[in-house]
């Protein structure tokens, strides 16, 4: 049998370019997904971001009540102000109220509390993101804490329904009390169980998801100062935290 060396040649190129093609130019089926604030690994459903619905209008107006604070203004350090076992809590008088907007970072928050010291009252005055899952200052469901990729280790791990953060000011009784600290708020799912006690770490966890009860919400939002101090927990020389309970969208 006699080759043809023109239809020969330019096949046997092709399948020698064949045999070196690597498959390494993305990632495999069975690499896990890259941690972050929309994607987290072993998840069993996926959800359409806010951005991707037609109707999407950022807006957001929300207000908690029950609300509880951790430890008291005075304190002496050092303090646990994140009262995650539930001994150091009590019952506020009083509401908080936000109404912004998620895609231009703008808008209101006001904390206005019944304290034993008196009337305490929180104004978050600019928004401003910390880091780059912040979006700009006011971001809509992300994962955010536990071991999310994004915030601290403070609080387990939660899907933010909506959550700002910023730079404010609190006053007592009418009188300049903090000026140019951090505010952070969240609504997020149940990180307190019914009892007001937050198991995280939780033992014997099973799976990826966070330490929360998904069939609550709650409303956490606190002031800190600038000044680090580590004898606290969290390590600031201020962290007045409060949460909110019960949680309505308007």
């Amino acid at each position: 049998m006699q080759l043809n060396l023109t239809t020969f040649l330019p096949l046997s190129l092709i399948l020698l370019a064949a045999c070196n093609l690597t498959v390494n130019d993305g990632p495999s089926q069975a690499d896990p997904p890259e941690r972050g604030p929309r994607v987290q690994p072993g998840t069993a459903m996926g959800i359409y971001a806010p951005e991707q619905h037609d109707l999407y209008d950022g807006r957001f107006i929300i207000s908690g009540s029950r609300i509880y604070q951790a430890g008291t203004l005075n304190d002496e350090s050092p303090w646990d102000h994140m009262g995650n076992d539930g001994t150091n809590l009590r019952a506020v008088e009083g509401t908080v109220e936000f109404d912004v907007d998620e895609i231009n970072n703008t808008g209101t928050f006001r904390a206005d509390l019944q304290l034993p010291e008196g009337r305490y009252v929180i104004d978050l005055e600019e928004f401003k993101e910390f880091s780059p899952c912040q979006d700009g200052g006011i971001a809509s469901w992300l994962f955010e804490h536990g071991d999310s990729g994004c915030g601290d280790a403070n609080w387990p791990k939660s899907i933010l329904y909506v959550a700002g953060w910023g730079i404010g000011s609190a006053t007592l009784n009418g009188e300049p009390l903090y000026q140019d600290y951090q505010i952070h708020f969240m609504v997020t799912q149940g990180m307190r169980d019914r009892n007001l006690v937050v198991r995280y770490p939780l033992e014997g966890k099973s799976s990826e998801a966070g330490a929360v009860n998904p069939a609550q919400q709650q409303l956490d939002f606190y002031i800190r100062s600038p000044e680090t101090n580590e004898a606290n927990h969290p390590q600031r020389e201020v962290f007045d935290h409060f949460f909110a309970m019960e949680v309505t969208w308007k």
